[in-house]
């Protein structure tokens, strides 16, 4: 069964993040979710064997954001040269936001300390990028098994239509994360207990 895993970046870094100090190891990233969804099959009666073809992985960043520039520079640079590894990479784009009361509705445009104005920037585009990829990858015959890593249940929509067609998702998730989406997937599993897996070994 041609395999290709979708991998929704910071839905899976930051709870990551609160799960572990360790770096992820991310060349090891298919190959164990792989494994872990070849188990999950195995139990759900089918008898097909897993074939990795591809890993797509879906950031954002903003360009005011030191942090978030290095984070492009090693998307780009490293990850993306991985062999298996496609990065798409769309830019967050901060625009204003006051803070509103709940209890008067009154607005505070800007810090009372430091006077810069409150902003957002909201991520835009990855969701949207995923379920256009899962459904055009499926409808060119691109694979037959996907791997969602995430929790975000705007994907829902895309998985429903695709398993009318016979296509079947795995979701993988975090514990108390993405009901829904895992429910509505063909079968799920969860990220926690691999965490000793995917983490990356000290460096001598």
């Amino acid at each position: 069964m041609r395999t290709r895993l979708f991998v929704d970046f910071w839905n899976f870094q930051i709870n990551w993040n609160s799960r572990s100090k360790k770096h992820i190891d991310w060349q090891k990233v298919p190959h164990v979710l792989l494994g872990e969804a070849q188990r999950i099959i195995s139990n759900g009666g089918l008898t097909g064997k897993l074939a990795f073809e591809e890993i797509r992985v879906y950031s954002s960043f903003e360009p005011a954001k030191g942090n978030d520039r290095k984070l492009k520079g090693w998307l780009q640079s490293w990850l993306d040269r991985q062999p298996g590894f496609t990065v798409s990479i769309r830019e967050r784009k901060s625009r204003q936001k006051p803070i509103r009361c709940r209890e008067c509705g009154h607005e505070v445009a800007q810090c009372c300390k430091c006077q810069k104005p409150y902003s957002h920037a909201a991520e835009k585009g990855v969701d949207t990028a995923i379920c256009t990829d899962l459904l055009s990858l499926a409808w060119e015959g691109a694979y037959d098994l996907a791997i969602l890593l995430s929790s975000d249940a705007d994907y829902i929509p895309a998985v429903e239509r695709l398993q009318t067609k016979k296509f079947k998702i795995i979701n993988a998730t975090w514990h108390g994360h993405g009901h829904d989406l895992a429910k509505t997937c063909w079968a799920h599993f969860e990220i926690d207990s691999l965490i000793p897996h995917l983490e990356r070994p000290p460096q001598s």
